[in-house]
């Protein structure tokens, strides 16, 4: 079962800045039951951080893909890493961070 936990770390390119994407992320990350978080960039992209079973991560992919109805979604680039110790299993939930916050 562990095998299907992964991490999925994406940034989303186009004008996806003050118009709900985060919001639309994070509805869409808990309905998914993920674990994470989502947070503007100051390049103007946003970033979505998320653990789960890899099936539901790439629904949620999907999702980022899509985007909310006022975004225009240029470009979505994924990056796969290990899952930190402490990963989704401890039920985080998922939530909206800080342009300024750094860290998983």
């Amino acid at each position: 079962m562990a095998d299907d936990v992964a991490r999925l770390d994406a940034v989303v390119r186009g004008r996806v800045q003050g118009v709900g994407f985060r919001y639309f992320v994070m509805r869409e990350a808990r309905r998914l039951e993920l674990d994470g978080w989502t947070a503007n960039e100051a390049d103007g992209s946003v970033r979505v951080v998320a653990d789960g079973p890899r099936e539901t991560l790439h629904v949620l992919l999907e999702a980022l893909r899509e985007g909310p109805p006022a975004s225009i979604v240029e470009r979505v680039l994924e990056e796969w890493p290990p899952v930190a110790s402490g990963g989704w299993l401890t039920g985080q939930g998922f939530s909206i961070r800080s342009g300024a916050h750094r860290g998983d």
